[in-house]
């Protein structure tokens, strides 16, 4: 703990319990100025605590001199120390991306879909139940930064209180429709503002749904999501100040060629555009070729929309185009690299989607505003993986790296066990020649010496076993004492 601050982290305070220091410091004489959470794992357990001992949102000096914790939050205080901010670090992104939908909503009452956006709504979920946890003592989040990196995602928020800003929460909140074949999604905001007499602002639900049941697209069904943050998730102005912090005194951080190329994405990105496609979810969806980045961007650019990268995704495209204008470049291009339409399913996507002209005629030609500036300098924009499966580790045991070391030579013993060895394939075909060829028989089998089933004749004496009144009529079967069982097209 700092001495004029109040600063509460795990490092801090060792092994006490965080949940009850946190209730115990709800007066707002006594509430912390920081709360960095980093547990392993959810921290959903402590965010109802946190929301509540966290200090009202404001600006402190605090020098580096003074500052005791460790992380990426320490660039957030370059110059000011800003009170009230809240770090929450989720590493349970199996969770938050979808695999367990039902989860995810007991955690963070929010339910998740598997989507190639699915790093962004997991910051965005996770900022949902921070504002609905806040909400219940009558205040309100405000995100600074969020960020997905690696195995988790981490989120900067600052924390104000005020009854009237907390009514507005409910519209900045939204539902996701999300179909099934093609991926194409929709936002429903959960509440809506508008003006009143007075200069009053009234609050009330939002209409909705904003599609039909079927894909306007191809036809599928629809999936239900979130509810999630559905304003931006970054303060751009105050992104851009700690960016130009970190680049003024570079070698201050080891990280800061990371840093700087992650946070200038971010300030590339649109900030009004929630979620994101990517190049080969939409190439796959109609079972084409993949464009080049440049080529999908310039064809957006040509055609009067927004388009970004997103940092959370390496070919994520980040646009205000509607899914119809995006679907028409995409069937252009399909145009200039056409897919065998006979191979494609009638009731596939790709068949219902391509079975529609495009109205909007794109235009791929590589304009020169198509390539971010972050990419033209060559930033270390999306970090690769130091070693080799790089991922969160198991939760610590008792008997420390011991006990880790054993339960690595165990899995190395058992890697494989249960799996049935490969077949020698001089075998197989052995194994193959002691069925007589079916088609042989029949004298339809043009294969002849090629075929990997007999062509002799059978035996004398199982011809007349076969005709012998006392015999009953069965197919070919195997050769007595070969102790091989049928094998595949062998009646």
């Amino acid at each position: 703990m700092c001495r004029d601050h109040r600063v509460c982290s795990h490092s801090a305070w060792g092994q006490r319990n965080p949940e009850m220091l946190m209730y115990q410091h709800q007066r707002a004489s006594e509430r912390f100025d920081v709360i960095d959470l980093d547990p392993y794992g959810s921290p959903a357990p402590f965010l109802d605590a946190a929301v509540q001992a966290v200090s009202e949102g404001g600006e402190a000096t605090l020098t580096w001199a003074q500052s005791r914790a460790r992380g990426f939050w320490r660039i957030l205080t370059a110059q000011a120390f800003l009170a009230g901010l809240l770090c929450v670090t989720c590493t349970d992104m199996a969770v938050l991306a979808g695999n367990s939908g039902e989860t995810c909503y007991s955690k963070y009452g929010a339910m998740a879909l598997k989507s190639r956006a699915c790093h962004e709504m997991a910051l965005r979920i996770v900022l949902h139940s921070l504002d609905l946890r806040a909400n219940c003592y009558q205040r309100f989040v405000v995100p600074l930064l969020s960020v997905s990196a690696d195995f988790y995602v981490r989120v900067f928020v600052r924390v104000f209180t005020g009854q009237a800003k907390v009514k507005a929460s409910a519209s900045k909140q939204a539902l996701v429709f999300q179909c099934v074949g093609c991926g194409t999604f929709h936002l429903q905001r959960l509440g809506k503002t508008s003006g009143a007499s007075g200069g009053r602002v009234k609050f009330s639900a939002a209409c909705g749904p904003p599609i039909s049941p079927e894909c306007e697209h191809c036809g599928q069904r629809h999936q239900l999501g979130g509810p999630l943050w559905a304003e931006p998730i970054h303060d751009l102005d105050f992104v851009g100040r700690v960016l130009q912090a970190v680049s003024t005194n570079p070698g201050r951080f080891h990280t800061s060629e990371r840093i700087q190329g992650v946070l200038s994405v971010i300030t590339e990105e649109l900030p009004d555009v929630p979620l994101y496609y990517t190049l080969d979810q939409l190439s796959s969806t109609i079972r084409c070729s993949t464009p080049s980045l440049l080529q999908l961007r310039s064809a957006l650019l040509h055609a009067g929309f927004r388009v970004s990268l997103s940092h959370a995704c390496k070919n994520a495209v980040k646009t205000d185009a509607p899914s119809s204008a995006l679907w028409d470049i995409m069937r252009c291009w399909e145009k200039e690299c056409p897919v065998k339409r006979e191979r494609l399913s009638e009731a596939s996507p790709a068949f219902r989607i391509l079975s529609v002209e495009p109205r909007l005629q794109a235009n791929f030609a590589v304009r020169d505003d198509a390539n971010p500036s972050s990419r033209q300098r060559g930033l270390k924009r999306f970090q690769a993986n130091p070693e080799a499966n790089w991922g969160p580790r198991p939760r610590a045991r008792p008997g420390g790296k011991a006990a880790g070391e054993a339960m690595e030579e165990r899995r190395r013993v058992h890697q494989n066990k249960r799996k049935e060895p490969a077949e020698d394939p001089v075998q197989r075909a052995a194994r193959l020649k002691t069925f007589p060829c079916k088609r042989f028989k029949e004298g339809t089998c043009q294969r002849g010496d090629q075929c990997c089933y007999s062509h002799s004749p059978p035996a004398p004496e199982d011809t007349a076993a076969a005709a012998s009144p006392d015999h009953p009529k069965t197919s070919y079967q195997n050769p007595p004492g070969s102790g091989v069982a049928a094998g595949p097209g062998v009646d």
